[in-house]
């Protein structure tokens, strides 16, 4: 798998263009369909992260997490009609040089610097991610895994530019439906029954839930906190983020994306109901025999390895399968990433540095400088990688750290686009307000331990003695968390709106101020910078500004 992977990097470095202009290698000269497209959008979005976080999570604590996907529901259409036309019209490698246009320069290298901040350190958890499954597996070392699939991906990243990462990404999606597939076949030759007896005996545990309807932003997942931080987590995903904007940017026409968008929806649900499927799967295998309570494994995270290791190796090729389909969702989401990093630091800062220095940027080396940007970039995502360790559980490191800075660059994006009277100094109070409480609440400790749902060891050998040291160790579900500190106790899904609203309330009370007291801060945008209905009202008003002004010169010319 990863040689295929560095052999579609090769070919797209010595085909077509050969990768000499930016346009090609960042924008894959906006010639890919909707296939591709669709599976690259989903594949991006869905990494080791999801098949062993969210299959871990369905294990531990039930199906509410499941609710998340909703998000890409209620997302996608906000996303198309719009942020998407705004974008489009631009047509930029960067999505941050909008806001340069829309506010500044201090709006764009904060929201830049930030936004790079978050893919760096996200990009290091999922590069962290498979290297629990190759230790599982086949014992090699972890840091071992990491440095393969990093340098790996960093090569056919860096050769083959965007248009060989979106191909290896179609590829690569297939592995994940391959992998999950092997999972849930072995299962069902496992228990008696099948798959068919999976949600009876999860509902038996207690791990069937879907309407925790309480506002109370302190519980872990509810309806509420899934549903509008799954909303708002696809929007900073999918609307103003630039791995996904710059994929949907490489497509034939505005069209072509709309529909790639729309089709990723359904790839991206089916993906994730198996991978929670297999949770439940697991927790059928399971149920009598905890492996985490038997001490056989470190931690939750590690439960569909395990499982791969202890039962799938009995079918010969079946483990590597699974191996594949989980480096697969890795690579595709760490390459996304990868040349999305190099094309930032290339439009935000080599290509200003050069301006600031009074010099002219060479635009015949761009291609060889966004490649050498890319290379480092892999590197410092190596080094994240190596720290994962201390992260604690995979998916809320990744989507705390994705909501932290996704919601508070969500939020500048929003203002700009939504509010006409927002301006710059505004807009940077916002961001770095958002930032501020986000990462504090993200990175604050103590915070309270999780509650689990309970486990069974009846089934294992010496069971009375491992009953025993899960009782004295347990967490106790009803110890009180109110002596925490309340930015602590907040459920990392409601992160992302977090930042969201800091931004836009504190960015629209900073604009008025600052217009009412220095008129000279209130700019007068272009109105192809908000979205559609806005930008028609803008054009519509400035015509009947223009007719009214034509008639008074009219008036005072016949007077006269």
């Amino acid at each position: 798998m990863l040689s295929i992977s560095a052999g579609i990097g090769i070919y797209y470095r010595f085909t077509g263009g050969r990768q000499r202009t930016t346009e090609e290698y960042f924008s894959a000269n906006r010639s890919m369909g909707v296939f591709p497209l669709s599976i690259a959008l989903t594949v991006s979005f869905m990494s080791a992260i999801t098949l062993l976080g969210i299959s871990a999570e369905n294990y531990v604590h039930g199906t509410q997490v499941m609710l998340l996907y909703l998000g890409g529901f209620f997302g996608t259409p906000i996303a198309l009609y719009f942020y998407l036309p705004v974008f489009a019209e631009l047509n930029t490698i960067s999505v941050y040089e909008y806001l340069e246009k829309r506010f500044g320069i201090r709006a764009r290298l904060v929201t830049s610097t930030a936004n790079f901040l978050q893919l760096l350190l996200y990009t290091g958890v999922v590069l962290f991610a498979p290297s629990l499954a190759l230790e599982a597996t086949t014992g090699l070392s972890g840091d071992m895994s990491v440095l393969l699939i990093g340098l790996i991906c960093t090569f056919y990243s860096t050769v083959g530019g965007i248009k060989a990462v979106l191909i290896t990404d179609v590829f690569q999606g297939l592995l994940m439906f391959a992998g999950l597939g092997c999972v849930l076949g072995v299962a069902a030759s496992v228990l008696d029954g099948g798959l068919s007896n999976v949600w009876s005996i999860a509902q038996e545990g207690g791990r069937i839930d879907f309407f925790d309807f309480r506002i109370d932003p302190t519980v872990r997942h509810t309806w509420w906190a899934l549903l509008i931080g799954g909303t708002t987590i696809f929007l900073s995903f999918y609307a103003v983020n630039q791995v996904q904007v710059q994929r949907l940017l490489t497509a034939e026409s505005a069209k072509t994306s709309q529909r790639a968008l729309l089709l990723s929806g359904p790839i991206t649900l089916s993906l994730g109901i198996l991978t929670s499927f297999s949770g439940l799967a697991l927790y059928a295998v399971y149920r009598n025999c905890d492996p985490v309570t038997a001490g056989k494994i470190a931690s939750f995270d590690r439960i569909m390895p395990h499982f791969a290791a202890e039962r799938m190796s009995q079918v010969p090729g079946i483990t590597g399968i699974f191996i594949s389909g989980v480096f697969s969702a890795s690579l595709s989401t760490i390459s996304a990433m990868l040349n999305s990093l190099a094309a930032v630091a290339l439009e935000d800062y080599v290509k200003p540095s050069y301006r600031r220095l009074g010099l002219e940027f060479p635009t015949e080396k761009a291609t060889l400088i966004g490649k050498l940007l890319a290379v480092l970039n892999g590197f410092a995502c190596l080094c994240v990688a190596f720290i994962a360790k201390s992260m604690g559980s995979i998916v809320e490191a990744a989507i705390g750290i994705t909501g932290a800075i996704g919601g508070p660059v969500l939020g500048i994006f929003t203002l700009g686009m939504f509010v006409e009277r927002a301006n710059e100094t505004g807009a940077v109070a916002g961001i770095v307000s958002a930032l501020i409480v986000c990462l504090w609440a993200v990175f604050g400790q103590p915070k309270p331990i999780p509650a689990e749902l309970p486990f069974s060891v009846d089934g294992c050998e010496n069971s009375t003695l491992l009953l025993d040291h899960r009782n004295s160790t347990a967490f106790d579900d009803n110890a009180d968390d109110s002596s925490y500190f309340y930015l602590y106790r907040i459920s990392y899904m409601w992160y992302n709106p977090l930042g969201l609203l800091i931004t836009m309330v504190v960015g629209y009370v900073i604009s008025l101020i600052t217009n009412r007291i220095f008129r000279k801060d209130a700019r007068e945008p272009d109105p192809s910078l908000f979205i559609p209905f806005l930008a028609s009202r803008i054009r519509r008003r400035r015509e009947d500004a223009a007719k009214t002004t034509s008639s008074q010169v009219f008036v005072l010319e016949h007077r006269k």
